[in-house]
């Protein structure tokens, strides 16, 4: 049995606290509207700009980092929960996406 909950992307709230945690050329190529980024390997360094009040919604692009994200920040005390198939499958689902770079928003 895991330690963390893993839920799909269509059970993610639409006012849900999503925390990005891809690298930062796949955050401008394509990421949630209003989600946060944090690059995986910095969360350590970054639990500063998380509000461990907040229920954490984890993605990256298919599931494994942010598998291992949720993993360490439930350790750590916080609410996350991991969003199966991540970026690839909320792309997939419908769900809309925003570019940082004036490019039609596409997932890396």
């Amino acid at each position: 049995m895991s330690d963390f909950e893993t839920v799909p992307v269509a059970d993610v709230p639409e006012q849900a606290v999503i925390l990005d945690v891809r690298e930062d050329y796949e955050w401008v190529a394509g990421h949630v509207e209003g989600a946060l980024h944090i690059p995986m390997n910095q969360l350590p360094a970054s639990l500063e700009q998380l509000d461990p009040d907040d229920d954490l919604f984890v993605i990256c692009r298919t599931g494994g980092r942010s598998v291992r994200a949720v993993q360490w920040l439930v350790s750590q005390g916080y609410s996350a929960v991991n969003v199966a198939g991540g970026m690839d499958m909320w792309f997939e689902s419908g769900r809309p996406i925003v570019s940082d770079n004036g490019l039609k928003p596409v997932v890396l």
